[in-house]
Formats: C-alpha cells, structure tokens, sequence
C-alpha cells in the first residue's frame, strides 16, 4: 500500500511537472523571448530593492517589521530567559534593538551590492521561473546570490555594529549574563548570526514586491513588467 501511495504522488508530481512544461511550451513564439523575460524578471527584482528594502533601511525597519525582525538567536534564548527572570529585561531588549539597528545600517551601506547582485545574475530558464511560484524568481536570486553576498555583507555588518553602538550594548549584556552564578559562560559569533537575518530580511522584502508584481497588474509599472507578467497570468 506504502508504494501504492509513493508512485501516485510521484506521478502527481510528474504530470504537474509536464502539465507547467507544456504551459511554457505554448507562450507565444516571437513575440517575447527568453532575453526579454530574464530582463522582466531583474525588473521585478530591482523594483523590489527600490521599493521593499529601502523600507529596511530606516529606523525600525528591521526592528518594527513582523516580517523580518531579527530575535535573540536560539542558543541566547536561555540568555534572554535568565536576564528577564532576574530582572534585566530592559538589558535584554536593547540587546535585541541593537542587532536591528546594526542590520539597518548595514543594509543602507549594502544597497549597492544587492542591486549588482541582480544586474548579474542570469536566468537559465526564465520562462520557467515567470510561471513558477510567486517568489520564484526571489528564490533563484536567492540560491545563486547567497553565499558570495555573504562575504561582501558580513564586514558591512561588522562595521555597523560599532557604527550604532550594537557592540558596546552587547559586550555589556555578555558580561553581566557571565556574571551570573551556575550559569555557563556563552560567547555567540552575533556577527554571522546577524548578516545571515539581515540576508534573509532582505530576500524577504525583495518577494513581497515580486508578489505584488505577479498579482496586482497595476504593480507592473513599465511596458517591460507589463509584457512580461502577462503571460503569467
């Protein structure tokens, strides 16, 4: 029965697989080609830094944004606990303030790098990731672009922590935690751990406007965007 189950999901998986090929398959011929849909999507994806991450930029616009405020990473969480139970809240959420602020900063001096990270980025089948999910092209500048974004993004994050004073709060928060008795000394690496979240809030930001593209005709504000996102509709 377990295989029965198994080579029907395969199946479903396969003809969903084909029904999108032969989708792709029928856009029109000559009239918009693979180049002019590649550029269709940059243009989503850079509408998306102009409008989305620029919003990251300002004051709380990490820390005021469900969507992508950063929190104590998992391993402080017991950190948090105890600075709470003993009556060090106040420590607790300038500690988590700060990681905001520096990933604010760091993003407006990173703006740049995001956007040539799209200008280079090149779209093997954009037909595909035009009829693809609502982030599908977010996600494909997302699986190529991550790691080398890292080691550009993280010495920006590094600066901005002694920029905004993160440094400074956090070394005293780390010390008076140490302090406490029976508690094991922690030592986190907040650098990556922060340039990894600001990442991800980026990212984050950059889908809701390709969503909005995808969705709303009245979005696509250029001749290109509207070309290309007709055929997805």
């Amino acid at each position: 029965m377990k295989k029965i189950i198994i080579a029907f999901v395969g199946l479903l998986v396969l003809n969903s697989c084909a029904e999108l090929q032969q989708v792709v398959n029928q856009l029109p011929q000559g009239t918009i080609g693979n180049a002019d849909i590649a550029a269709g999507l940059r243009q989503a994806l850079d509408k998306g830094i102009d409008l989305q991450v620029q919003k990251l930029t300002l004051k709380d616009g990490f820390y005021k944004n469900s969507l992508v405020k950063i929190l104590m990473p998992q391993e402080l969480q017991k950190v948090e606990k105890t600075l709470r139970d003993i009556g060090l809240g106040s420590l607790a959420d300038d500690g988590i303030k700060m990681l905001n602020r520096a990933a604010e900063d760091a993003v407006k001096e990173a703006t740049p790098i995001f956007v040539n990270a799209v200008k280079d980025i090149t779209f093997d089948d954009a037909k595909n990731i035009l009829l693809g999910a609502d982030n599908a092209a977010t996600q494909y500048l997302q699986n190529k672009t991550t790691a080398a974004l890292y080691n550009k993004f993280q010495p920006v994050i590094q600066n901005s922590f002694a920029k905004v004073g993160a440094d400074r709060i956090w070394t005293n928060l780390i010390e008076r935690y140490n302090k406490i008795p029976l508690v094991n000394d922690v030592n986190p690496d907040l650098t990556d751990y922060v340039t990894n979240e600001a990442l991800k809030g980026v990212y984050t930001m950059i889908a809701v406007e390709e969503k909005k593209i995808r969705t709303k005709v009245g979005a696509r504000t250029t001749d290109l965007l509207k070309k290309v996102f007709a055929l997805q509709d």
